[in-house]
């Protein structure tokens, strides 16, 4: 998703679904280009979102079209979707980078293609890795540049309490189920 919407030193990205295993490793990833980022998430976890790199944490239900406001964004790494996506175009800059992958919030959305044109706006579908992307996240993590998050792991056999934990939206990071 950064590489898509080339994301570089001094953007400033919005990362939604900011706690999740994605979304925590694009913060990681987003501030070790030299972005500023800032997150969306739930308040309990604004502390440990800040750690991993986000300049400013912001609940799921701000207000954003006035803090941080209208055009305040180069990028917007999208992992949610939902009611709440037309407010995500109207923060971005003209000439701003949407990417997404994932629509845990919901996957129909309402475009007004006038915010689309009128800003220059570029939309992003991410889902197959470009060439030398994983190795390079692999050089990344290798290096301690960024650390993958774990919040807890199953064994298959208990894969309806790691579902509840799921469902519970409590954690931070991936949760692991291990085949054996």
């Amino acid at each position: 998703m950064l590489t898509r919407a080339a994301v570089g030193r001094g953007d400033r990205v919005l990362v939604t679904g900011a706690s999740g295993g994605v979304g925590s490793a694009a913060i990681q990833l987003a501030a070790a280009r030299g972005a500023l980022v800032d997150a969306l998430t739930s308040p309990a976890k604004f502390a440990h979102l800040a750690k991993l790199g986000a300049q400013r944490t912001f609940a799921r239900d701000a207000d954003l079209l006035n803090d941080p406001g209208r055009h305040s964004y180069d990028v917007v790494i999208d992992l949610v979707g939902g009611p709440g996506w037309p407010v995500l175009l109207k923060v971005l800059k003209r000439n701003g980078r949407y990417a997404v992958s994932g629509a845990i919030g919901g996957h129909g959305v309402e475009l007004d293609l006038r915010t689309l044109y009128l800003k220059d706006l570029s939309l992003f579908g991410c889902t197959v890795l470009g060439e030398g992307v994983f190795a390079g996240l692999v050089e990344r993590i290798e290096s301690g540049q960024i650390r993958p998050l774990v919040a807890e792991t199953f064994p298959l056999e208990r894969i309806a309490q790691a579902q509840d934990l799921f469902q519970q939206k409590g954690h931070v990071g991936k949760i692991v189920l291990e085949v054996c």
